[in-house]
């Protein structure tokens, strides 16, 4: 059985990557995934150059995916795969960590219920770092876990180096790091050797948080605008958490549920995957109060631990008894303070598969969208086939707005490349201003002079989309352009404008 117990890792692991890879290419790439493929495709160093005006805290991951596009190319399936493999090894890890703390069964099931949860597919399929921090966040876990069971240099620097790939991800993350902190404070009672744990955990961290620091001032410089676009957290936020994180109300009350009830029975064995879910998600919430933070996404990298939790109560564990914090050697039954957990894993399955089939339908519809909120889906694949089956040559391209987060252009150029049309208005582009954005011309008559077909393309469901372009833009579209047809998709307007005369 001590074979077995040493791969417990394996079905999780392989679940949640087959549920990452079912459909992963299906849904089209939303705004943040465009942010990613703009900054992925650029030369390393105007790559550089944007992370030194915006999201300088996700430039470590655009580097990764810059190497990674070049190998394996731009499709959607493509942009997705690391986060499938991220989010397969998180589970395979949640399994270990859950198994060293609670025994081999709570270590089967945690992983098993985590690869079920629709948000675990979500992040599966998205080319953003919230999977690298999952990872990242609970390898971090296992290795120090790992270092106060048996403290060494090496074990100390595995810890640091998954520290510092944590922060290089998900800056946010590294709230697990007042987690640690309680954890090995606790474990320094026990005995005397234990007492020189927190100097080694210290140190760990020192070259780690050396690493970090640089990334950490940019970052803070670029909070005003990276994150104009968040309202202040409120306690009703706190409630939608877990529907937020598992991307599904009742799949994240159960899991809530489960993750009470075990930690309840887990007792000290609950403390370091209970502090990595409710430190990180209440020091969050509390600074989301003065500035702008509270993104329920962002907090993703607390699910596996939660899923621990839930393991402990799926797995029987009954209520600890007082003994040292470290693992005991797992068993074939979980074990804590030495009571055996009573035999019902058919039942602990079941429940699992309940997770599984209620989150069924959410399941369903993130493989439709990644928009968010859902309601705001942008069906820019919809927009770039009506322009692609009636371009022709000489034509140009005019979006509105340029100046938000929905990325029309982005969408468009993902989904035409080199075949869209010229857009007329712009004078400096995404990579010459070394940015998201681009700058249009100050006099739009100018510009557009000699343009006989204009598309239009503008953000939401537009009867007179004309009427929808403000200021200079749309004085010089309505002067010298009429409306031809009109195209309706999710989330926004076509139109071809064919100039008067």
């Amino acid at each position: 059985m001590e074979g077995w117990a040493r791969l417990v890792w394996v079905p999780p692991l392989l679940a949640t990557l087959a549920a990452g890879l079912y459909g992963i290419g299906r849904a089209q790439p939303w705004r943040d995934e465009l942010a990613t493929w703009s900054a992925a495709t650029r030369p390393p160093g105007d790559l550089l150059r944007l992370t030194g005006t915006v999201d300088a805290a996700t430039g470590p991951y655009y580097l990764l995916m810059h190497g990674w596009v070049r190998l394996f190319g731009d499709s959607a399936t493509a942009l997705r795969l690391p986060s499938a493999l991220a989010m397969a090894g998180a589970a395979g890890l949640t399994a270990v960590l859950a198994r060293w703390l609670l025994g081999t069964r709570a270590g089967l099931l945690a992983g098993l219920l985590f690869a079920v949860l629709p948000g675990t597919s979500r992040y599966a399929q998205e080319a953003r770092p919230y999977a690298l921090a999952g990872l990242f966040a609970v390898l971090a876990g296992v290795l120090l876990v790992a270092a106060l069971r048996r403290p060494s240099w090496a074990r100390w620097a595995g810890y640091s180096a998954a520290v510092a790939a944590l922060g290089l991800t998900h800056l946010l993350a590294l709230t697990v790091l007042a987690a640690h902190a309680v954890v090995v404070l606790h474990a320094r009672r026990h005995g005397p050797a234990a007492r020189r744990l927190p100097l080694g955990w210290v140190l760990a961290l020192l070259p780690a948080l050396a690493l970090l620091t640089p990334l950490l001032l940019a970052a803070r410089a670029q909070r005003s605008r990276q994150l104009d676009w968040v309202e202040p957290a409120r306690l009703a936020d706190l409630a939608a958490l877990p529907g937020g994180v598992a991307q599904s109300g009742v799949v994240g009350g159960l899991l809530v549920g489960l993750a009470a009830l075990g930690a309840a029975r887990a007792g000290r064995r609950a403390l370091l995957p209970g502090l990595c879910v409710l430190l990180p998600v209440l020091l969050v919430f509390a600074a989301g109060l003065v500035v702008p933070l509270w993104v329920p996404r962002y907090l993703v990298f607390t699910v596996p631990f939660a899923s621990v939790l839930a393991g402990a109560a799926l797995a029987g564990t009954p209520t600890a008894t007082p003994g040292p914090p470290e693992p005991q050697p797992p068993t074939a039954t979980a074990r804590v303070g030495g009571a055996a957990a009573p035999a019902g894993l058919p039942g602990a399955v079941a429940v699992v598969v309940l997770a599984g089939l209620l989150g069924l339908p959410d399941q369903a519809a993130l493989r439709q969208t990644h928009g968010w909120p859902r309601s705001a889906t942008v069906d820019y694949r919809g927009a770039a086939h009506i322009v692609a089956a009636g371009q022709q040559p000489g034509d140009a391209v005019v979006l509105h707005p340029r100046e938000g987060w929905l990325f029309l252009d982005l969408g468009l150029a993902y989904h035409l490349g080199d075949a869209r049309p010229r857009d007329a208005l712009v004078v400096r582009d995404q990579w010459r201003r070394a940015d998201l954005w681009v700058t249009e011309c100050a006099r739009p008559v100018e510009c557009l002079a000699g343009v006989r077909r204009v598309w239009l393309v503008v953000a939401g469901r537009r009867a007179d989309p004309l009427a929808a372009v403000p200021g200079g833009k749309g004085d010089a579209l309505r002067a010298d352009f009429v409306v031809g047809q009109v195209w309706q998709r999710p989330g926004v307007t076509v139109a071809l404008l064919t100039a008067r005369g």
